[in-house]
């Protein structure tokens, strides 16, 4: 598969078989997360993988949104990426050299979770990415260190469902030339 027709392919899964994601597969995926760029070539992005039933369906069940207990549930396996904080963004002498501050810790993070999503893809896996979650509990629960911001979680698995694609507008509705 080429990289267009993956990126046109990809979808977001919310329903997976009960299977096990191997380690070497997961490692596989956070190699390709680290190919991203990033600020100052930082790679301030860390991936902490949650693959226990019990941890799990404890997340499921008192720190994600309501949408997405169900996604969660079903999951064999999430992934929180979080940014050490004050590095993507952040010159060495402390400043921020971008209009956008600290919120350059989001794109940074976008793009290792996009290399994620595509390698899951081509591998055979499916992901759906999540911002709606209780930050503070998951922070505690996956014990993440004190200079961590969590970003995401991605729930990742063999998919049991094919999605179609959502329509899309024509790029002719969303690209300007000036």
């Amino acid at each position: 598969m080429n990289v267009i027709e993956c990126i046109k392919k990809r979808r977001s899964i919310r329903k997976y078989k009960t299977c096990k994601v191997e380690h070497e597969v997961i490692e596989q995926l956070v190699d390709c997360a680290r190919w991203a760029p990033s600020w100052n070539n930082c790679k301030a992005v860390r991936y902490t993988v949650i693959e226990k039933d019990y941890e799990i369906q404890t997340i499921a069940n008192t720190l994600v949104a309501s949408e997405n207990v169900n996604i969660v549930k079903n999951a064999p396996m999430l992934l929180a990426l979080s940014i050490v904080k004050n590095r993507s963004g952040y010159e060495r002498d402390g400043y921020t050299s971008t209009a956008k501050g600290a919120t350059w810790e989001m794109f940074d993070t976008g793009v290792a979770c996009q290399n994620i999503c595509l390698a899951a893809e081509e591998l055979g896996l499916g992901t759906v990415i999540m911002a709606s979650f209780d930050e503070e509990g998951v922070t505690k629960f996956i014990d993440l260190p004190e200079d961590e911001l969590i970003i995401a979680l991605v729930a990742c698995g063999y998919p049991a469902e094919e999605p179609k694609a959502p329509r899309r507008k024509e790029v002719s509705q969303i690209l300007r030339y000036h």
